[in-house]
């Protein structure tokens, strides 16, 4: 985690909190060390954000430091709080617990007559969760379509046939069973779906694809509409 991203988590925990909070606490809500916390708030209290507190008895914001209100209607809260429900079902762990680390941040956020829809609880995404990809750990790949990054997969097919893929990976679909990663695959020289249940390892090839991956998408994105427009 960044370390002005650390610094609003920070905030945020501390915002949310109705006592003091130690830093063992907030080092192990952010998975770093205490010593990180230590920094962190030092330098949050160098910028005179208002936390008072100390070593061993824990630490408070003090009441009149607030980030700017964020302003939804009842419709896009609506919307929030379903689109994080839908999350859950997927199964990309990183994104579950990033959802609820949005919804935390929103709740801390919002004002009073907002919150009152977070917290109401009427919204539900119905069905079965999707089973975590125990091979592929989809954040990694989420990063690598960001960084343009290839990858290095070890696929087996729907006939059972296994293979070794350098792929470059362009986007990720998420279905309620599977995901399925979007990539130019340079054994087939060819845009391929490959469905995470069938990738028996992935892991990223060292390799990099910088400044492809627009095109690629847009290679995909043509391909779909032919084959929509066909019927397929």
């Amino acid at each position: 985690m960044r370390k002005a991203s650390r610094l609003f988590e920070i905030i945020q925990i501390l915002r949310l909190a109705r006592k003091p909070v130690t830093a063992a606490t907030i080092a192990e809500r952010l998975e770093v060390t205490v010593r990180s916390v230590y920094r962190d708030i030092a330098a949050l209290q160098a910028m005179r954000v208002p936390i008072e507190g100390g070593r061993g008895i824990g630490y408070i914001l003090r009441p009149g430091f607030d980030l700017p209100p964020l302003m939804f209607s009842i419709e896009e809260m609506e919307a929030i709080v379903l689109s994080l429900a839908l999350l859950e079902r997927t199964g990309d762990d990183e994104l579950k617990q990033a959802a609820k680390r949005v919804g935390a941040k929103i709740a801390g956020a919002v004002p009073p007559p907002l919150r009152q829809t977070l917290d109401a609880n009427a919204l539900h995404a119905w069905g079965f969760a999707a089973p975590s990809a125990s091979a592929v750990d989809l954040a990694l790949v989420r990063r690598a379509i960001r960084d343009e990054e290839k990858l290095d997969l070890a696929y087996r097919d729907e006939a059972g046939r296994a293979t070794q893929r350098i792929v470059r990976p362009v986007a990720l679909i998420y279905y309620a069973e599977t995901a399925n990663i979007v990539a130019w695959c340079e054994l087939r020289q060819a845009i391929r779906n490959f469905r995470s249940d069938r990738i028996e390892d992935c892991r990223p090839a060292g390799l990099w694809f910088k400044g492809e991956g627009d095109r690629l998408r847009q290679i995909w994105v043509d391909g779909w509409e032919i084959n929509a427009a066909a019927g397929n």
